[in-house]
């Protein structure tokens, strides 16, 4: 580990949680495969004062999202799923309601149709899997599927791991584990907390500012996220935390994260294990719209199931990076995972807070991902 720069950011986010811009929080990196950032500070739970640690787990929100989308892309290496294949082809009752020719593609790419929620949707819903990929099947398109782009923020999960399920015969809560965190030795992420590691997870809270953009949100957001199932009390709740919702519900820590993405920061290969081909990573990785997002009514640059890098005000996640070859993704109120294979980085941050920061530049993530990246261009 390089400790020099493990330092500069362990004095990063005490500065941060000191300052109260923050509560609690993980950040962990890799280099060229090697762990170079392992950090963290503040609280895990202000009722009781419980510290964050290295163990420490966090709900991740649609950080969650990324590994997704790399079981998928597992699946195709593994010919058991094509990007072109239409989604009925795995869940025959998925075609309802005009839905017959929406593809794996658009499906990664938020350009199914389908981003509400159901009508009727609520918590216990939520965590009952079967419950949820029936509404979803009997959903109608809000526009024809394959035209337009809308963020799927919970809806992404259910179709995509009900894929993975039909398409492999395991859930996607054991494909996760038993494709790509056990070959790769990530033993901190689950999709369903087990009652053996509950203590260890974090309480998150929302911030003023997240609170207040909340109540701006037009018509169709709350659609996409209503905002009863949508708030950290929810996805604080037991049996929220042990259910199966992978579009937002992952749990976490940020070495988790950065190590998923050293793989994919490394071509498909870390530590001598291979899960995809180079040439899946360059694909998955590759600008598939730049479109207007239909719920958020901006741009928003989307590869295979990744956020990509670049200028936010052209729709990239500039804390990334602004080459825009950069992918991964982050999660409501500020959590981030991504891979950029030129620079060799792959990066995780947890959080307990849920802000909204009007100023990208003051968001905690890209003071840290900028703090990485100075040190590292400094020191070539």
């Amino acid at each position: 580990m390089q400790t020099q720069l493990n330092s500069v950011v362990q004095a990063l986010v005490d500065e941060l949680v000191a300052s109260g811009s923050e509560v609690g929080l993980q950040v962990a990196a890799y280099v060229n495969g090697e762990q170079v950032v392992d950090v963290w500070a503040g609280v895990a739970d202000e009722a009781t004062g419980r510290a964050v640690d290295g163990d420490t787990l966090f709900t991740s929100w649609s950080t969650t999202k990324g590994f997704v989308a790399t079981c998928i892309h597992i699946l195709a290496e593994q010919g058991k799923v094509a990007y072109d294949a239409p989604v009925s082809k795995y869940w025959p009752e998925f075609a309802a309601n005009g839905k017959e020719n929406v593809t794996v593609l658009d499906a990664l790419t938020h350009k199914a149709g389908i981003p509400q929620m159901p009508d009727n949707v609520t918590t216990e819903m939520m965590t009952n899997w079967e419950a949820m990929c029936m509404a979803i099947a009997n959903s109608t398109p809000l526009w024809a599927p394959g035209t337009r782009s809308g963020y799927h923020a919970w809806t992404f999960g259910w179709i995509l791991g009900e894929i993975v399920r039909r398409a492999d015969g395991r859930p996607i809560e054991r494909f996760v584990q038993e494709e790509l965190c056990r070959p790769l030795g990530i033993d901190s992420f689950y999709m369903g907390i087990p009652a053996a590691v509950a203590e260890r997870v974090a309480t998150l809270r929302q911030d003023q500012s997240h609170l207040d953009d909340m109540q701006l949100a037009t018509a169709l957001q709350r659609r996409v996220m209503p905002h009863h199932v949508t708030t950290a009390e929810v996805v604080n709740k037991p049996e929220v935390r042990a259910a199966v919702i992978p579009g937002g519900g992952g749990i976490m820590n940020a070495r988790a994260i950065a190590r998923h993405y050293a793989m994919l920061a490394g071509f498909g290969e870390l530590d001598g294990v291979r899960l995809v081909s180079p040439s899946r990573v360059d694909m998955i990785r590759t600008l598939q719209t730049d479109d207007l997002d239909m719920v958020f009514d901006s741009p928003s640059r989307m590869g295979m199931g990744y956020g990509l890098g670049g200028a936010s005000e052209e729709g990239g996640d500039h804390a990334m990076g602004l080459k825009g070859t950069e992918f991964g993704h982050g999660g409501n109120g500020g959590s981030l995972g991504f891979a950029d294979p030129e620079l060799g980085l792959a990066f995780g941050l947890t959080k307990t807070l849920m802000k909204v920061e009007p100023d990208p530049d003051q968001a905690t993530a890209y003071q840290v991902t900028e703090a990485i990246r100075q040190h590292l261009t400094s020191v070539s």
